[in-house]
């Protein structure tokens, strides 16, 4: 769905009640934005509305017949347009389009409507911004969609389905009750819980090797993603997040009860991990709670190291904050995830005694 990136050239169709000179000159202003291309004109709505129902077009826009008097009679002049929702970027093209278009005549035409203003309005249009600024966005200068977001959504996935892997196999552990008590062992106890989450964590670490290389390193060059890592220095940023995922799974499998309910919990929380990440908003501004929730979630500094390292060809120098908190999680979750594994494991051989 990301694939246009930026989207151009968007067909609409325009229903024109005005005949103005001024209506006509907003429609040749549109249609020389690099959004949108005036597929066709039309008298009714009805039709309008209906070549947009058979994707003909992806927006209608409709000029009411006062839309010249209410100008030049310094008021609002109104006029819908409607946009499809159900192509994904198109909408926020279309909008773009619209917005500058109306500033555009904003200003060619603000300065013949002086006489109608008030003195408030006056002192606003003497104070209007002299000198406009146009910004440009650093490593992504078509400022598209995709690669904005995709990759932190890549990270993001390896994170939840992992912890929801996790989630339904340690439920099901849980449920039907699938540890071994110790004692029939014949081992101490810490030993088995050691070997238990080394065990679980190398599997989980082997299938999702193969599939984070299949995800961050082949995903991006069939899609025109930035890929401008190298698969060497992703994986020293992966191993860690890796561990450190596969490792809180375990810790919290001491509240999983079954198999279904934990991925529910998982699945409400992706889009505040985006924001948790600091890639959609500064985490320099973010109060003190939210940066330390940022350390304490495995996939916060690893979307924000891979956004670095893959989209602004920053060096494994420029990512080591984040390679030491995924490095230090690694660390704390294996030995919380051993220490619940210990109380699970105590926990069974007491009911297979009493038994």
């Amino acid at each position: 769905m990301y694939a246009p990136n930026v989207v151009r050239e968007v067909p609409i169709t325009v229903v024109d009640h005005s005949h103005t000179a001024l209506s006509r000159h907003y429609i040749r202003l549109i249609d020389a934005t690099p959004e949108i291309a005036v597929y066709s004109y039309t008298e009714d709505m009805y039709a309008a509305k209906d070549q947009m129902l058979h994707g003909e077009v992806f927006g209608v826009l409709y000029l009411p017949r006062d839309f010249e008097q209410q100008m030049f009679r310094g008021e609002e002049s109104v006029f819908p347009f409607y946009a499809s929702t159900d192509a994904f970027l198109y909408y926020e093209a279309l909008e773009k389009a619209n917005l500058q278009v109306m500033e555009a005549m904003d200003g060619m035409y603000r300065m013949q409507l002086v006489e109608f203003l008030t003195p408030q309005e006056l002192l606003a249009v003497a104070s209007r911004q002299a000198v406009e600024v146009v910004g440009t966005a650093l490593y992504n200068p078509d400022e598209g969609y995709g690669i904005y977001l995709i990759p932190s959504v890549l990270m993001i996935i390896v994170f939840q389905t992992l912890m929801m892997l996790v989630a339904m196999m340690t439920g099901n552990e849980c449920k039907n009750r699938l540890l071994i008590p110790y004692s029939r062992l014949k081992c101490d106890r810490n030993h088995v819980a050691m070997s238990l989450v080394c065990g679980k964590s190398m599997v989980y670490f082997s299938l999702y090797g193969i599939f984070s290389f299949f995800l961050v390193g082949l995903l991006p060059l069939v899609f025109n993603i930035p890929h401008k890592a190298s698969l060497g220095v992703l994986a020293v940023m992966l191993i860690p997040y890796i561990c450190a995922t596969s490792f809180l799974g375990l810790t919290l499998s001491r509240w999983y009860t079954d198999a279904e309910t934990p991925i529910l919990g998982i699945a409400f929380f992706s889009i505040g991990l985006i924001f948790l990440s600091g890639v959609s908003y500064p985490l320099e501004l973010m109060p003190w709670y939210w940066q330390a929730v940022h350390c304490i979630i495995p996939a916060a500094p690893a979307v924000l190291a891979f956004v670095k390292l893959n989209s602004m060809e920053a060096s494994l120098t420029d990512v080591h904050s984040e390679l030491l908190i995924l490095y230090a999680q690694t660390i704390i979750y294996f030995f919380l995830a051993v220490a619940v594994y210990k109380d699970k494991l105590q926990q069974e051989d007491t009911n297979y005694k009493h038994s």
